[in-house]
């Protein structure tokens, strides 16, 4: 699809997520990407950027820097609430887009994303790096074949901690900037790997708390969750918990699938157990050595670029992308109105459907009405 030539990427937003995270893995990929244009609404922290990175252009402005690179590709890497509003102006402009997570702000703003996508692209992938490592898509090819049987119980641990100064902020921890709190931010990460291989989700029971850090929304979630499948997960999302730990666990009717791991994984963080009727060559093959790759945004952009010259639809772009911030969805509506919700009510007539907290009174304070 480049018709043999570099992929043009220009990236909005010169924060830390940028440089930590997309500008090592385009490094990776220099022979298939380049950097042609940076922006950031700071001038001098573009600046910056530009001249670290050895990037030739720097904007403070996008509309600016879409006309003036005409990029292929757009990394946004801008706080939550900017998200929606500059994907769609990269997707009219033509270019692709990777987002960080998350997406936006509600359900709402994505479908507002998708309907700026064309039938053939440009498309919006959404940063879910944990999708792509070897491990992830041994399990999923594994799961789908029914290859470990059924699945029947999941665990879905985010178990991080953010200290109040995290929240010093501006953007974090407020509805209208953030769009949520762990639920959405931090969990969203092994929330997403869960639904990539348990499928669609029937039924939600959730609760949230404020219990601690001086934030509007949750600092802490819980959920009880069914599966079309007949499948079950209890989830936790928290960023109260000192010792950190990112914990996934599947049960199938003939192994046990477990991912021990903090903000990134290898193949030797994933654990198989088989039951004890599985003949221990069946259960050998599973764990077969194979070509290891970490999951990381290096794994996702070589995938997104797969995709870019193949003219292919990203697998967490359009329904792909959608299907965890649906959950989140569902899991504060359920949260918020003490009650279970399905996944068929979540319409565009549900206040949640346009605010992830849905207005519920006491889900929304001012500043000074949050923890103190």
């Amino acid at each position: 699809m480049s018709g043999g030539r570099r992929i043009r990427v220009a990236i909005a937003g010169a924060g830390g997520i940028a440089r930590i995270c997309h500008m090592p893995a385009l490094r990776a990929e220099r022979a298939r990407a380049e950097v042609v244009a940076a922006m950031d609404v700071d001038a001098a922290r573009a600046a910056a950027f530009c001249a670290e990175h050895d990037v030739p252009a720097a904007y403070t402005d996008l509309d600016r820097m879409l006309e003036d690179a005409r990029p292929d590709l757009v990394h946004i890497c801008t706080p939550p609430f900017a998200h929606a509003a500059q994907t769609v102006a990269c997707l009219r402009a033509g270019a692709w887009v990777l987002c960080e997570k998350p997406p936006c702000l509600s359900l709402a703003e994505y479908d507002e994303i998708t309907a700026a996508e064309g039938p053939d692209g440009p498309y919006a992938a959404i940063v879910y790096q944990h999708r792509f490592g070897s491990g992830a898509r041994r399990l999923a090819a594994l799961a789908d074949a029914g290859a470990l049987g059924r699945p029947l119980v999941a665990q879905c641990v985010t178990a991080w901690y953010r200290d109040h100064d995290y929240y010093g902020v501006p953007w974090r921890g407020r509805w209208d900037t953030e769009g949520g709190g762990p639920t959405l931010g931090h969990g969203v990460h092994q929330m997403d790997l869960m639904l990539a291989v348990l499928g669609d989700w029937t039924e939600i029971r959730a609760m949230a708390g404020r219990l601690d850090r001086r934030v509007e929304t949750e600092d802490v979630s819980t959920a009880l969750v069914r599966f079309a499948s007949g499948a079950m997960a209890t989830v936790l999302n928290s960023v109260l918990s000192p010792r950190e730990e990112s914990y996934l666990r599947f049960d199938f009717t003939d192994a046990t699938v477990e991912l021990r791991h903090l903000y990134g994984y290898g193949d030797g963080d994933w654990t198989y157990t088989p039951a004890p009727h599985v003949p221990a060559e069946t259960a050998a093959a599973w764990t077969a050595p194979g070509d290891e790759v970490p999951s990381s945004h290096l794994a996702q952009l070589s995938a997104l670029l797969d995709c870019y010259e193949r003219g292919e639809r990203p697998p967490t772009s359009g329904p792909g992308g959608r299907q965890a911030l649906e959950f989140v969805t569902g899991l504060y509506k359920s949260a918020f109105t003490a009650r279970p919700v399905t996944r068929a009510e979540l319409t565009p007539d549900d206040p949640f459907y346009h605010r992830l907290h849905g207005d519920v009174s006491g889900w929304a304070p001012s500043a000074a009405e949050a923890v103190p």
